[in-house]
């Protein structure tokens, strides 16, 4: 396994009147969640294009089966009108349909903004590994921060229309470890990233900084997956690590406690509280940045710098955020 390349192509940044595209490569969209969500994007002035089977049920938790859930993805991607791809929500089922792209037709389509998180993560490492392509690790639109927390929707809507602005990502807690690196920004889901040691993609890129954030896995879980982790040579690719949201996971203190656990011997910097996962404020990670992380124990916690714009403006005026 090699790692992905030092920096990722950044896709086009957005501008009023783009069309996007809206596909389940995982769950079934919850059809009050998506209308929500749909008229948020509209909001910003995009056209919006909801691909067939994202309010399909298969097995009971997947929108529709892999061929489907592929095929969707794969026609919105290679839509020459497309200019970003929305996933709709997380749940399980993207390690399922990967596989089935026809990624030679991908890459011929052209950069483009891959939009997601949580179950996406997989999607986002295979992106990097065989396109090459910065993707933005971000809220979903049939989900309810989407809707529900102005911030979460302003910084995905900055991020998308206006890059250049988006400069820092706030990291407030105490770090686990003091020090300093710089690398390209990675990771998303520990345990979609543990699933998927020995694919054939990387989810850990070397010398990365490497973003981990989790839901609902009680703390003797979360030691199972970073472990995993650790047996497969994973996290000791990283230059630096910068923990994220673990919501539902356990008492604060238990999660902090095992967390410095399993990374301390990783001697790398490790930030804590980034505001991104699967928290009340999710911000956007554009994955495949170079970045730059400053990590302090102080009580004002860490700085983490992007190096380089997060997508590519040439010259796109960006618009105001409507929502």
């Amino acid at each position: 396994m090699t790692g992905a390349p030092a920096v990722s192509t950044p896709p086009p940044a957005l501008r009023p009147g783009d069309t996007v595209a809206v596909t389940a490569p995982a769950g079934p969209a919850d059809s009050m969640l998506l209308y929500d969500g749909l008229s948020v994007l509209r909001s910003w002035d995009l056209r919006v294009r909801v691909m067939p089977h994202v309010t399909d049920e298969h097995l009971g938790h997947l929108a529709g089966t892999d061929r489907q859930r592929a095929r969707d993805l794969q026609l919105a991607w290679q839509d020459p009108q497309v200019r970003a791809v929305f996933c709709a929500r997380g749940g399980y089922g993207s390690q399922r349909m990967v596989d089935l792209l026809d990624w030679d037709l991908m890459a011929a389509a052209g950069p483009k903004v891959l939009v997601g998180s949580s179950d996406i993560t997989a999607l986002h490492a295979a992106f990097a590994d065989r396109l090459h392509l910065t993707t933005l690790h971000a809220p979903m639109p049939a989900t309810a921060v989407f809707t529900r927390s102005a911030r979460t929707a302003d910084h995905l809507h900055t991020l998308l229309f206006d890059p250049d602005s988006v400069r820092s990502l706030p990291v407030p807690l105490p770090a686990l470890a003091a020090g300093r690196a710089e690398g390209v920004l990675a990771g998303g889901n520990a345990s979609l990233l543990a699933s998927s040691a020995g694919t054939g993609d990387t989810p850990v890129p070397d010398g990365c900084l490497l973003v981990l954030e989790e839901i609902g896995e009680k703390p003797y879980r979360l030691d199972r997956i970073l472990t995993q982790l650790l047996r497969a040579g994973l996290l000791q690719r990283a230059a630096a690590v910068i923990l994220g949201d673990f919501t539902d996971c356990g008492p604060p203190e238990e999660v902090r406690s095992v967390l410095t656990d399993r990374l301390a011997g990783l001697d790398v910097p490790v930030a804590a509280g980034l505001p991104a996962g699967h928290g009340p404020v999710q911000l956007s990670v554009p994955l495949g940045t170079p970045a730059r992380l400053e990590a302090s124990t102080a009580p004002g916690g860490s700085r983490l710098t992007l190096l380089r714009s997060p997508l590519h403006t040439d010259g796109r005026k960006p618009s105001p955020c409507a929502s």
